[in-house]
């Protein structure tokens, strides 16, 4: 009886012993709340995160330092890579201390048995916790190699104030990461554990400089610092009271830190010195935004080659988000009107389809679809102008007429395929006023669909790539996207080169005088209301962009692109290396055609030609419609037909001919257009009466006309226009049946036609009279 009760009393000793060993040690040893920490390309850090316990607690360090690891060694456990978690001779020396002084004078705690203290949260020194740390020590060592409880202890070692591990402490007491400490700064952190409270300024801090003094006489000793290695650390002064952490790219960190809670190191392909820069540039300009009641403003940059980005301000740096004028959020993510930044898009597009050549004549001109009236920012008129020319000028009504020709559902599909995130309604939706801030982006769509148009600018016969490509802030991040390229290297060199053109404002519109001044090929853009202010530009090697406005869509006079947000586009291209070269046409994908010199379509062999280029395989094929054959008498001056006159009497000649409505725009502009020449006396009953056009260019039909008040309150007027064939006809007027006036040369007619539906009706001498219906919209009278 009494060997089977030892038996049992013996199984269940093993059997408690084994269960010990092998399951006191927690699956997890430290649960703690981490911050949230972004670091630069090179390891810099950027910004950090508090974490949740109000401690500055990194995430664990991959790798301890060759000298902290050194230091301490030295200091706690010099026979840590000898011993399996305890060290039974320090345990016997510290035993033998304690009982001759009567009192602990001595521990013999190794770093493991530390790290076991570390994550219990340093209950109160007992036998029993000893015992127990002890055991779990055992157990630690045969869980982990020696370099990973380095690391366990120096992510989770006290530093002092609310500062835990290595990394943590670098960072906040000399202003560097871990491996980049000197050796009196290693062996002051690798002392402090031991006693945080001494790093208190006026708490003793003589004692901690003699403790970190004499773990570097021992180094030195140890023949591990030369002579001149050990007087140069021990000259080296304690840290002041811990520094702030940096606060780069926090809006990055709070975007990062919202998708993946919890704590985590974010290694970027930021640089910390141009992100630096460009905090100190975006605080100077959003100081002077703010006098004119511009509280916010956004700026990226990134490499076209690798699609990295190279700084991130989400929004004008301030000392206290809490002072709220929308400062933190993160304008570089949230979709705003695009305003006239899709342009270069949709002229990309119409390239690509074959429906223009850069060259092309759009028409300029008071246009209606459906009651949608664009107009031009400036409210003036060119009648037709060249499509690079009307892209570099951001002319309006050209690209909405563009837009007609191409389709919304189309062009849409386009944005989506490069990347535009926040494109999502219906073309029904949108209409034609899309191209105009219609839509929504985010500056960062915007920023990495312009460096896609330099990345495929850039290709080259041997290295095409067939995919979209995505800028990515993370190193872990791929640049490939699942989207296929649409755009050839022609196309983005063409529209690149058109965007060349547009004029900089200040002193950098003087850039061409100078052989040192970089290219950049850039838009601006200007939603409705002046709420959102837009630059974006590309060189071969960055793509930049910039965003003004106020986060919570409140707009304010004068606020546009080239006045808000370009002075800041070129600041920051300036902050950045020269370009290494150009955008070099690819001529191995282009191909020669012979346009018209006049309209930029192609040659029916009655204009006069010179050489342009459109991309190889391109289905541009549109003859030019502007330019007749017509017949002229043997002076020349009067047009004929076989009816008036002998066939072999007449000269054929290609003439350049506008339609009425742009041909009166059009001359404004080009003093050289001729009109087509008037019909000889004899031959005007066999004229065809469709050149004998007359056109009323304003009001189109079936639109609505809005007058506004004056400040006495009376209307405002409004002026009609007409073009007829010849300048010299009189034009008799006549609104709902009530005669205005007549007109002659100059055919503008002033009225003030009541709220409502109207008739206007033009009529000139011989008889051919054009209709208009349309209707007045006016302010309310004020009440007195």
């Amino acid at each position: 009886m009494k060997r089977w009760i030892q038996g049992a009393i013996g199984f269940l000793l093993i059997g408690g012993g084994v269960w010990w060993y092998g399951f006191s040690l927690p699956t997890t040893l430290f649960a703690a709340a981490h911050s949230h920490v972004l670091l630069d390309r090179n390891g810099r850090l950027l910004s950090a995160h508090i974490a949740a316990d109000e401690q500055w607690r990194f995430p664990e360090l991959d790798t301890v330092p060759d000298k902290f690891a050194i230091a301490l060694v030295q200091f706690e456990d010099k026979r840590f890579r000898q011993h399996h978690g305890v060290d039974f001779l320090a345990l016997a020396r510290a035993s033998y201390d304690n009982l001759r002084a009567q009192r602990i004078v001595s521990g013999a705690s190794t770093l493991s048995m530390q790290v076991i203290r570390l994550s219990r949260g340093n209950p109160p020194r007992r036998l029993d916790e000893k015992l127990l740390e002890l055991l779990r020590a055992w157990r630690l060592e045969s869980r982990y190699g020696k370099d990973e409880i380095f690391k366990l202890y120096a992510s989770h070692a006290p530093f002092g104030g609310n500062v835990v591990g290595l990394e943590a402490a670098a960072w906040r007491y000399f202003a560097r990461s871990p491996d980049q400490l000197s050796w009196a700064e290693s062996a002051m952190l690798a002392v402090l554990p031991n006693n945080p409270a001494l790093i208190h300024p006026g708490r003793n801090r003589q004692r901690l400089l003699a403790k970190r003094n004499r773990l570097l006489q021992q180094l030195y000793q140890q023949h591990i610092l030369s002579k001149l290695e050990y007087d140069l650390a021990v000259a080296e002064p304690l840290p002041e009271a811990p520094q702030p952490l940096p606060q780069l790219a926090p809006h990055l960190l709070n975007t990062l830190a919202a998708q993946e809670p919890g704590g985590k190191r974010f290694r970027t392909t930021l640089d910390a010195g141009l992100q630096q820069q460009l905090d100190i540039l975006a605080q100077r300009n959003g100081e002077r935004l703010a006098l004119e009641g511009i509280q916010n403003l956004a700026i990226v940059v990134l490499n076209n080659r690798t699609f990295e980005t190279l700084a991130y301000v989400g929004n004008r740096p301030v000392a206290d988000f809490g002072a709220d004028q929308g400062h933190a959020i993160d304008m570089i993510q949230r979709p705003r009107s695009t305003g006239s930044t899709l342009k270069p898009f949709l002229f990309a597009d119409a390239i690509e389809q074959g429906l223009i050549a850069p060259d092309s004549l759009l028409a300029d001109a008071p246009v209606n679809y459906s009651g949608f009236t664009p107009q031009n920012y400036n409210r003036h008129y060119h009648g037709a102008v060249k499509a690079r020319e009307a892209l570099a000028r951001s002319l309006n009504v050209p690209m909405v007429n563009l837009l007609s020709a191409r389709g919304v559902e189309p062009f849409l599909m386009q944005l989506r395929q490069m990347g535009f995130s926040h494109v999502q309604r219906s073309a029904r939706d949108y209409g034609l006023s899309l191209i105009l801030g219609g839509a929504e982006a985010s500056l960062w769509d915007l920023s990495v669909a312009y460096a896609n148009l330099a990345d495929r600018a850039l290709q080259d016969r041997q290295h095409q790539k067939t995919f979209w490509q995505q800028g990515r802030w993370l190193q872990s991040q791929p640049a490939d996207s699942a989207r296929i390229a649409t755009l050839s290297t022609a196309t983005a060199w063409l529209t690149l080169d058109a965007l060349l053109e547009v004029a900089r404002p200040g002193d950098e519109s003087y850039w061409e005088k100078f052989s040192s001044s970089r290219q950049v090929a850039w838009k601006t853009g200007t939603s409705y209301g002046q709420r959102d202010a837009w630059a974006i530009g590309v060189t071969p090697d960055y793509t930049v962009g910039v965003w003004v406005g106020n986060a919570d869509g409140a707009g304010r006079a004068g606020l546009t692109g080239t006045r808000s947000a370009a002075p800041i586009l070129f600041n920051t291209f300036s902050l950045l290396p020269p370009n290494r070269s150009g955008f070099q046409r690819p001529d191995w994908q282009m191909t020669e055609i012979a346009i018209c010199r006049d309209d930029g379509y192609l040659s029916h062999g009655a204009c006069a030609t010179e050489t342009a280029f459109i991309p190889l395989g391109s289905h541009f094929a549109a003859i030019t419609p502007y330019h007749p054959r017509i017949h002229l008498d043997a002076s020349g001056q009067y047009r004929v037909t076989s009816e008036c006159e002998r066939v072999a009497a007449m000269q054929t000649r290609g003439w350049f001919v506008l339609p009425p409505e742009q041909a009166e725009y059009y001359q404004q502009y080009h003093a050289d257009y001729q009109p087509l020449p008037p019909w000889r006396a004899d031959c005007q009953s066999s004229a065809n009466p469709v050149q004998e056009a007359l056109s009323v260019v304003y009001p189109q039909n079936r639109t609505q006309i809005y007058l506004p008040r004056e400040l006495d309150g009376q209307l405002e007027h409004t002026v009609f226009r007409a073009v007829p064939q010849n300048p010299e006809t009189l034009l008799y007027w006549h609104l709902d049946n009530q005669f205005l006036g007549t007109t002659q040369t100059f055919h503008q007619q002033v009225a003030q036609p009541a709220a409502g539906r109207h008739w206007l009706v033009v009529v000139d001498e011989t008889g051919n009279t054009v209709r208009r219906e349309f209707e007045v919209l006016m302010t309310p009278e004020k009440k007195q």
